[in-house]
């Protein structure tokens, strides 16, 4: 059966037996049907005095079209948890619809390690998404409007840095010209689009860690500058009320629960390769206080979503992380060992070791934040026992091991020896998490650190208007940010075809854009867009409603 087959012939328990799996009452939570809810933030509140779970990451090595499951695992690793007797619950970030309807299909796990109801969680859901580009769009059209009625914060039309959002992969809204059409219709300039899981928006969303913060966030976004380049921000033009009243019902977190009727948390989405790829800190800060296990993802491999996970939502919201597990597959390792893909269903273990030239890398990256690894090998059918136990020596060779799972023809079952193992390097206590690079490090320096470090690159490079920028950040008080680097999800480098741990290479910064009131700067590298377009191909193609009235198609 197909993914969507299988979460379609589940039971699903109502919510509120889920909500008291946790301990949450029913009046703290607002149900959106049978079978999901908002948890109340002020019950949430009321959780601080409570001791902390132990937080785990689970991220993966440089993904491929072959497949990694990140999500599978992570849903698979919090029912592995449960079922050896561990309070477990998992973390997840909210699918946009861009991809949905794009190249990668739905992001609610798969096989029989998914959180449902499946088609809600990635369409829809309880709106949360909707909420966040209105609020965006609103600023947008205020921001419009004050130009239009005198403008009085003397806006320059030209250094305007706030575009528009939707949430959908549409390439010819990348650039616009707006407000044509005569005097009634505003000043014509030119503007642009992003996807909204890249709004400065959404991160804020993510990062807030209650209303209070939220509007204070919303108060610092810079949308543009006067001719004199002074700042202007969202408070300026007064629109840090209404966005906040957009915002309020969403920054609840959302509750449903996986197959195997363990509870889940899903709560905002920020991409990881054009932002910083994590749910939102209000989600894991509450699940943390609700379970004695939380299991969270980052986005894309671990040089992305792990890195913005530590060095921008850790530090912010003071986690820390007690373990990491990394998702690998044969099949992906074998891409990084340049096996085509017509070909991978084929044993090949010299490509595998070469291959493993990306795990190893990732697994000396997460190590270097002071998290203890453990790898978790994500078996297919077309797996041999030879190129697993290629995989397990090469990680004992590096100090840490590897447990194959079958979570996704198994569920639960199929991880529990993983979870034993994340079990036992929480309990051992050798974490001793610390950030990359420290607060006060010039932003050049940081930027230059996690290329170096991370990516292994020789050097970064920039034109003189982009160094000229990242000056005048440093100069204006934004030098204590972290950095958010975009760059593509398919490689070390910025290059996507370099596959494996590629060397030599130098980390091209196309621009910087200041991201005042998420608290980072985007560091914008090679050829990242920040407005995705659908493949040739799009899964929108294969999406339809059948007979019956079910959704078909969706993954």
């Amino acid at each position: 059966m197909s993914d969507i087959e299988i979460a379609q012939k589940a039971e699903i328990k109502p919510i509120q037996e889920i909500a008291e799996k946790l301990g949450i009452p029913d009046e703290a939570i607002s149900p959106y049907g049978r079978t999901k809810a908002k948890i109340d933030l002020n019950y949430l509140q009321g959780l601080e005095n409570k001791v902390d779970g132990k937080l785990v990451l689970v991220t993966a090595i440089t993904p491929t079209p072959a497949g990694e499951g990140k999500t599978t695992t992570s849903v698979g690793l919090t029912d592995g948890l449960n079922r050896i007797g561990k309070k477990a619950l998992v973390c997840l970030r909210e699918p946009s619809l861009g991809p949905c309807f794009g190249m990668k299909g739905g992001a609610a796990g798969g096989g029989y390690a998914q959180v449902i109801p499946m088609e809600d969680i990635n369409l829809h859901f309880t709106g949360d998404f909707h909420a966040i580009g209105a609020a965006h769009n609103l600023l947008s059209a205020l921001i419009d409007n004050h130009i239009h009625w005198g403008n009085e914060m003397q806006i320059d039309a030209r250094r305007i840095t706030w575009k528009r959002v939707v949430d959908m992969n549409d390439r010819a809204l990348r650039q616009i010209t707006c407000s044509l059409g005569g005097p009634g219709n505003g000043f014509p300039r030119e503007d642009g689009f992003d996807i909204t899981v890249a709004s400065e928006i959404m991160a804020i969303f993510c990062l807030a860690t209650d209303l209070d913060d939220l509007q204070e966030r919303l108060g610092r976004i810079v949308v543009g500058y006067t001719r004199e380049r002074k700042p202007v921000h969202a408070r300026d033009i007064k629109g840090v009320g209404a966005m906040a009243v957009l915002l309020k019902d969403a920054m609840a977190p959302n509750l449903v629960q996986t197959l195997e009727h363990n509870p889940a948390i899903i709560h905002g989405g920020p991409f990881a390769n054009i932002a910083h790829g994590c749910n939102s800190v209000i989600a894991t800060r509450s699940s943390l206080k609700l379970a004695d296990y939380v299991v969270t993802e980052a986005g894309f491999g671990a040089d992305l979503g792990a890195e913005k996970f530590f060095d921008i939502k850790c530090r912010a919201a003071g986690l820390k992380p007690e373990a990491a597990v990394i998702v690998a597959t044969v099949r992906a390792l074998k891409m990084h060992g340049k096996v085509p893909m017509a070909e991978l269903g084929e044993e090949n273990v010299d490509a595998l070791k070469a291959g493993c030239a990306n795990l190893v890398r990732h697994i000396e990256n997460v190590k270097s934040f002071g998290v203890p690894v453990v790898v978790g090998i994500n078996r297919f059918v077309s797996d041999t026992d030879a190129e697993i136990s290629a995989i397990r020596t090469l990680c004992e060779q590096n100090g840490v091991k590897a447990v194959e799972c079958t979570h996704w023809a198994d569920g639960g079952a199929g991880t529990e020896q993983l979870a034993h193992e994340v079990v036992e390097l929480v309990e051992n206590g050798h974490a001793n998490f610390a950030p990359l690079y420290p607060s006060d490090m010039p932003l050049w320096d940081k930027i230059h650190t996690v290329a170096t470090r991370l990516y292994r690159a020789d050097d970064i490079i920039a034109d003189q208007k982009v160094r000229d920028e990242i000056k005048r950040l440093q100069d204006n008080g934004y030098g204590e940010f972290p950095v958010c680097i975009a760059k593509t999800q398919y490689s070390f480098s910025t290059d996507p075809l370099m596959k494996g741990a590629p060397t030599g290479h130098v980390l091209p910064i196309r621009e910087v854009r200041l991201s005042a009131g998420a608290g980072f700067i985007v560091v914008v590298c090679g050829d990242i867009m920040t407005m995705p377009g659908l493949p040739r191909e799009p899964a929108a193609n294969r999406i339809d409603i059948d007979t019956n009235g079910e959704v078909v198609g969706l993954f």
